[in-house]
């Protein structure tokens, strides 16, 4: 007998980012890379860029990448540098995009992608 799992919000979340990202053309390479420094949830190429993307979800709110503040961007840029530095991807182009998601109540979860949202200071 299979059961069915229910995941959090948030995951599920990112799972479906993933999907929307693959229909947009990226290759998603890993999902969520935590370092103690930070953490990123997904990595993709888009083309011949890497990309480090924040999934950022909500029930109801119009604009979920408000939630992107300054210590989190923080936080994946930390993540986003000890990836390069492990995998010596130093040249390589980078990017920091934002998949917002709203669910409403009724009907399916809506995508919005930010490419280059945010960058180093």
């Amino acid at each position: 007998m299979l059961r069915k799992i229910l995941l959090p919000f948030w995951r599920r979340s990112e799972i479906n980012a993933a999907e929307y990202l693959r229909s947009q053309g990226y290759r998603v390479i890993a999902s969520g890379y935590r370092v103690q420094q930070g953490e990123v949830d997904l990595i993709a190429w888009d083309g011949e860029v890497l990309v480090f993307v924040e999934v950022k979800s909500r029930q109801n709110q119009d604009e979920p990448e408000a939630a992107v503040g300054a210590t989190k961007r923080r936080r994946v840029i930390r993540a986003a540098k000890a990836y390069i530095a492990r995998y010596k991807l130093q040249d390589k182009t980078h990017r920091f995009d934002i998949v917002a998601v709203n669910q409403a109540k009724k009907g399916g979860p809506t995508y919005r992608l930010l490419r280059d949202a945010f960058r180093p200071q």
